[in-house]
Parts: structure tokens; C-alpha cells; sequence
């Protein structure tokens, strides 16, 4: 694994790249406002992808490089990882992603930096307790192919909260059990569950890069 800093107008950002070679897709993905690239379903994405030709970089974004506790406000969180990804040399067909907060950013920048895809983990689709607030316009703007994977226990909207519009570009793979960082209630059973998700990441993937 490679990490480098990267200066953007909102402060540095660094990213922890993980090669594959031959490279057949990267995979660039973004962490939540609660938490680092550290999430569990990060750090095994960054694990297993590379095996299977997707080169994975997990981007720290200015704010938590800088040891800040809370997550800056959207627009802020753009501007971050549009400069990080205008400096990354991507090989292969790329792709954005993230987890929660990450994935609202991937979704809301994809056409700009040029991704064929999104990977929305635990998407936040309203605050908890306010499906009045909904973000699903959010999602459905990023404008390419989406695979929205969601705990079914997630606060933020569960699977079956993700209504579904007959021009809708994104598919919905449900997390049995999970919750939104994809804790299950039998601690024994989280490796399964980080498994079945890796698995269905990189199937997604390869299926788009064919």
C-alpha cells in the first residue's frame, strides 16, 4: 500500500492506495462523517479488490486529516475529493464510491470526474427518524450506473426504504441483519457479512468494466 498527501483548497487530503497490476478498474472510495477509512467494509474492500484487478484508493478527506472530530458541510466535502481525484492517475475505467457521507459525495461529483459507476455503501437516504427528509434525488442524479449496498437494519433507510422510479440507474443489494456500519447482531457472524459485501462489490465492478 502507497499513501500520499495531496494538497486541495479546502486543506490536504491523503490517500491510501492499494495497486493491482494489471489493472483492469479503480475503485476510489470515500469515508463516512462518523469515521475514517478505517470502516470495516473499507479496509476489506482494499484488501480482496486488488486480487481480482480493481487498484482501490481510499481517500481521507482535509477534515479528518487535520484531526478534526466533525465531518465540514457538503460543499466542502465535494471540493475535497473533486481536487483529489483531478490529481490521482487512474488506471483502468473508474469508479467512486464510499460509505454514508462518502457516498453522497461519490454520487453528487460522479459526472464531473468522469466515473462509469458509483458504490454506495450505507447510504444515508434521511437522518434517522426523518424519512421526510429524503436524499434519494441525491443518488438518482449521480447519473451512472449505482449499486447501493444497505443494511437492513440501517437508521438511515433500510433497503426497502429506496423507492424505485422506472428511470432509476441504481440497484439496492440488501444486508441481511446489518445495521449502518453492517454490524450484525451475532458478532460471530460480522466476517460473513463484510464477506458477502466484498463479494458483491466486486462482482458489481468487474460486471461494469467488461
Amino acid at each position: 500500500m502507497t499513501v500520499r498527501t495531496i494538497g486541495t483548497p479546502v486543506g490536504d487530503a491523503r490517500v491510501h492506495l492499494t495497486m493491482s497490476s494489471p489493472s483492469r478498474a479503480t475503485l476510489v472510495l470515500g469515508h463516512g462523517a462518523g469515521g475514517g477509512i478505517e470502516a470495516a467494509d473499507l479496509v476489506a474492500l482494499a484488501a480482496t479488490l486488488p486480487g481480482n484487478g480493481v487498484t482501490v484508493v481510499r481517500v481521507e478527506q482535509p477534515w479528518r486529516v487535520a484531526g478534526r472530530r466533525v465531518a465540514t458541510p457538503p460543499a466542502t466535502l465535494d471540493r475535497g475529493w473533486l481536487a483529489v481525484l483531478a490529481a490521482l492517475r487512474t488506471r483502468g475505467p473508474l469508479i467512486v464510491g464510499g460509505r454514508s457521507a462518502g457516498a453522497r459525495v461519490a454520487c453528487r461529483t460522479a459526472t464531473s470526474v468522469g466515473a462509469i459507476g458509483v458504490v454506495a455503501l450505507a447510504f444515508p437516504l434521511h437522518p434517522p427518524g426523518r424519512p421526510d427528509r429524503s436524499r434519494l434525488p441525491e443518488l438518482e442524479s449521480a447519473g451512472v450506473p449505482t449499486l447501493v449496498v444497505q443494511g437492513e437494519r440501517d437508521q438511515f433507510g433500510g433497503p426497502d426504504a429506496f423507492a424505485r422510479r422506472r428511470l432509476s440507474s441504481y440497484v439496492v443489494h440488501a444486508v441481511p441483519g446489518a445495521d449502518h456500519s453492517f454490524r450484525v447482531t451475532r458478532a460471530d457472524d460480522r466476517a460473513a457479512t463484510i464477506a458477502s459485501l466484498v463479494s458483491t462489490v466486486r462482482d458489481w465492478v468487474l460486471d461494469q468494466v467488461v
